[in-house]
């Protein structure tokens, strides 16, 4: 039987997969590059708009990344490391769409106001603290808050209208936020790469088995799910990016570092507004705090997006129990998840987040009504027949094995990388696509530490990333500059007034 031979082979055809795929064959075009995807389209999993939150995860509203400590003080780190990972993502795209590799950026990107609101006394508090932490750095310097009702009413007119001006409320915004359509980018970044001769993509085939030969080589067995004829890829280095498909992956690849590893799946729903007249009277993204015990990704949100070039309003989302890791799985995951070398982790988060899953055992049994209960929080005049229910896809959250607790529920993404860097894969969920291009380069860095040294891939990768090497986090005048550059090359500038409209030009 044949046999292929590819330098590298992605597993998944995600946004992922699709970045690290493009950041490689930049670095070494005579890298022979297979793509593998189990369904028949790209992007069809998290990475499509509506399995995705689409925000441009920058810390700017994302209230759950700034948590509150025990003496009352605001923790930004997250928020700072993940708003310095996206500006990383913004310098390639803005490379790419400079040298014609990704099409005009309204495409995939556009200007939105980022917005956090809260209500209540101890939330406004807390509101006020976060943005006075914040705002002493340079990457939130131009972020802005208010307590005032009328203010408020200008920046978010939907969200405000018949509050009660004796609620206290309060909202932070920038005005520099985005909108990204991931499905869209994805979709852009594989059709770029199936320009190269060296790149093959392999849809409607999955992944049966895989085993690493004594020359540190991966046999890889894929079939064609149409015609079950299997074949065999013989890959210099593979990288596991199927979104909650990875970890089963992982589990087949045998090797050390991936023991102890578990899952928690998590699904979700949004309401989508079907009603023109209520979309196109709220342009901007709107955060506001998780009920108590929820997880992450059910952080509740009134979001303005552009989906296929098409506006669109959702809010949620509603997370709910499942046992699928993928939104075209099977129920029986989770089960075949479970090893001798993770059943411990395993049944110790079960034990420990009982309240997480009544959380979502409730969310699940929502009736549609309680769900427009849940969004006129946010809007106050919402109507049940002018939103829908649709998925919002899965998630697989990471159960790590520890020595106190037996093991721990994390709410991150983690890389993990073989021993002898020819495999890797990425787990977790938020903030995920929206610091790709970090995420990435950490796999390059790991998997291909000697090449990455050379001065070809060092001149190239501070060509499609000029902060490379460089902290934006430390340094404020390189932030400024990359930042002058990235919101000008994609169309992100904002001009006084609307929300969600591109500068004229």
């Amino acid at each position: 039987m044949a046999i292929k031979k590819v330098d590298v082979l992605l597993v998944g055809a995600g946004v992922m997969s699709a970045t690290l795929g493009k950041l490689l064959a930049i670095l070494d075009p005579s890298l022979k590059i297979m793509m593998v995807e189990r369904l028949a389209s790209v992007a069809h999993e998290s990475s499509h708009a509506l399995n995705n939150a689409g925000t441009g995860h920058a810390g700017y509203c994302e209230l759950n990344y700034t948590t509150q400590q025990a003496d009352g003080s605001v923790s930004i780190d997250r928020a700072l490391a993940i708003n310095a990972a996206y500006e990383v993502s913004l310098q390639f795209w803005s490379h790419l769409v400079e040298t014609g590799v990704l099409p005009t950026p309204e495409r995939f990107i556009n200007p939105i106001f980022h917005q956090s609101f809260v209500w209540g006394k101890d939330n406004v508090t807390f509101l006020r603290k976060r943005y006075e932490a914040l705002r002493e750095h340079h990457l939130f310097e131009e972020m802005e808050y208010s307590e005032d009702h009328a203010v408020l009413k200008e920046w978010m007119p939907l969200v405000m209208q018949h509050r009660k001006s004796s609620q206290a409320v309060a909202a932070t915004q920038v005005k520099h936020g985005t909108d990204v359509d991931f499905g869209m980018l994805t979709r852009k970044l594989v059709k770029a790469l199936t320009k190269h001769s060296t790149f093959d993509l392999k849809l409607s085939h999955s992944l049966t088995s895989m085993k690493q030969y004594p020359d540190s080589r991966w046999h890889v067995r894929i079939k064609d799910n149409h015609t079950e004829h299997s074949k065999t890829i013989d890959a210099g280095f593979v990288f596991l990016g199927a979104g909650g498909g990875a970890l089963p992956l992982l589990q087949k690849s045998g090797i050390p570092e991936s023991q102890g590893y578990g899952g928690f799946p998590v699904s979700g729903q949004w309401l989508i507004c079907k009603n023109p007249d209520v979309v196109k009277r709220h342009t901007s993204k709107v955060y506001g705090k998780a009920p108590m015990g929820a997880p992450p990704m059910s952080v509740p949100h009134l979001d303005a997006r552009i989906i296929d070039g098409q506006p669109a309003l959702l809010f949620g989302p509603f997370a709910s129990i499942t046992t699928k890791f993928l939104r075209e799985g099977s129920v029986l995951d989770l089960f075949s998840s479970l090893k001798s070398n993770n059943l411990k982790p395993m049944l110790s988060v079960a034990r420990d987040n009982l309240d997480l899953t009544r959380y979502l055992i409730t969310e699940a049994f929502k009736s549609h009504k309680e769900r427009v209960d849940s969004l006129r929080e946010f809007y106050l005049d919402a109507k049940e027949e002018d939103w829908e229910l649709a998925s919002a896809g899965q998630r697989v959250q990471i159960i790590k094995g520890c020595d106190k607790k037996g093991g721990r529920l994390e709410f991150g993404t983690e890389i993990v990388t073989s021993g002898d860097g020819t495999l890797a894969s990425l787990l977790g969920a938020s903030p995920g696509a929206s610091t790709s291009v970090q995420a990435m380069i950490e796999v390059i860095e790991r998997c291909f530490s000697e090449r990455v040294k050379s001065d070809d891939w060092q001149q190239k990768l501070k060509v499609m990333i000029p902060s490379y090497g460089q902290s934006l986090d430390e340094n404020e005048e390189l932030l400024h500059a990359v930042r002058e550059r990235t919101l000008d090359t994609l169309g992100l500038e904002h001009r006084e007034g609307k929300a969600g409209s591109k500068k004229r030009r």
